[in-house]
C-alpha cells in the first residue's frame, strides 16, 4: 500500500499543552514538519512546536477521517487515555455525565 491509498490519524501536543487531532496522506514526518513550520494556517500555527503523541495508519482515508471526527469530540482526558493505550479509562470516560446524573436522580426518587 502507498500513502496515497490510505491515511494516518495523528494526535499532537502543542506548545500550550493542548491537543490537536488530524489526518494526513503524506508521511508523518512531513506533516509534523509542516505543523512546526507553520506551513498551513489554523489551530497549530500559533501553538508551535508540536510533538507527535500518537499515530495510526488506515487503509482507507474515509476511515481515518471518521476516526479523526470521533476523537475530536472527545475530552482531553479521554484523548490522553487513548494515546496511552489505557482503554479501561477510555471506556470509563466514555460514560455520559448526563446519563450518570439521571441514574443518580432516578435512584434517589425511587428510594
Amino acid at each position: 500500500m502507498t500513502d496515497r491509498e490510505g491515511a494516518y490519524l495523528y494526535v499532537v501536543k502543542c506548545s500550550d499543552a493542548s491537543l490537536y487531532v488530524g489526518t494526513t496522506r503524506t508521511s508523518l514526518d512531513v506533516r509534523i514538519a509542516q505543523h512546526n513550520a507553520g506551513t498551513f494556517g489554523g489551530y497549530t500555527q500559533f501553538r508551535r512546536p508540536v510533538e507527535l503523541l500518537f499515530s495510526e495508519w488506515f487503509d482507507r482515508i474515509t476511515d481515518a477521517i471518521a476516526a479523526e471526527r470521533k476523537l475530536k469530540g472527545w475530552s482531553r482526558a479521554k484523548k490522553l487515555a487513548f494515546v496511552r493505550g489505557d482503554f479501561a479509562s477510555v471506556k470509563k470516560l466514555a460514560k455520559r455525565k448526563s446519563a450518570v446524573l439521571a441514574k443518580r436522580i432516578s435512584s434517589k426518587l425511587s428510594s
